[in-house]
């Protein structure tokens, strides 16, 4: 990737890990005026969910946002034409760089679910980005006080204490593989929260995931004497 440059902006965390988005160098400057964040998609017809990066004016607020792909779109090839929609051409919705970006009809169905990641994903610039990015320092650092995002079935933010409910994306940082059923994806089994896609994610995340990973504290219930 010498000589080559591309922005990545931090979205935060989401679905169970810090999510990262993709765009060309010369639209660097849309964080003097946007705030982005990661925002999970949910399939109504059950077919798991996606991340997108959603921006929205600093000095409008989040109502008047808007997904970052579209927004791009916009910007460089003018207004998105009745029926069509913005996809992602390699599959990875957090990739928003503008060659990335095709105008597609939009399918009957509702849903803005793109389709799955294409086989050859190591080579995707997305995951040659990602997996050059250094450790989260709010998950090197301060792993207890970071606040996670989880969404259910119908879109909803819901406790992270409840998790049953809840989509997760594979902890690995440059993968994007997401779980189509609920608790689809494998757990670590020292800190039972980070979650895989399979065993070659695990693997290649444990160097990084080691640093925070802690036992689970299970909780220890007594028994209680009968009052007399």
């Amino acid at each position: 990737m010498s000589g080559f440059k591309l922005g990545i902006l931090r979205l935060g965390r989401a679905a169970g890990k810090t999510k990262y988005a993709l765009l060309d160098e010369r639209d660097i400057s849309l964080v003097e005026h946007f705030h982005f964040e990661a925002k999970v998609e949910v399939d109504r017809d059950g077919n798991g969910a996606k991340i997108y990066a959603f921006a929205y004016d600093i000095s409008r607020g989040r109502a008047f946002g808007q997904y970052l792909h579209e927004l791009l779109w916009e910007k460089h090839c003018g207004g998105i034409a009745p029926g069509h929609k913005v996809v992602h051409r390699n599959g990875v919705t957090v990739d928003n760089r503008l060659e990335n970006l095709q105008l597609a009809p939009a399918p009957h169905s509702s849903s803005r679910i793109d389709e799955p990641f294409t086989k050859n994903r190591e080579q995707s610039l997305y995951w040659v980005a990602i997996q050059q990015l250094p450790i989260d320092p709010l998950e090197d650092h301060l792993p207890e006080r970071v606040k996670t995002k989880f969404y259910n079935a119908n879109g909803e933010i819901v406790e992270e204490e409840d998790d049953s409910a809840c989509y997760y994306e594979c902890h690995y940082a440059p993968c994007t593989n997401m779980e189509r059923e609920l608790r689809e994806f494998s757990i670590c089994g020292r800190c039972q929260q980070a979650r895989y896609c399979g065993t070659f994610c695990q693997q290649r995340d444990w160097p990084v995931h080691k640093r925070v990973c802690r036992e689970k504290r299970r909780l220890i219930f007594t028994e209680r004497p009968p009052d007399r």
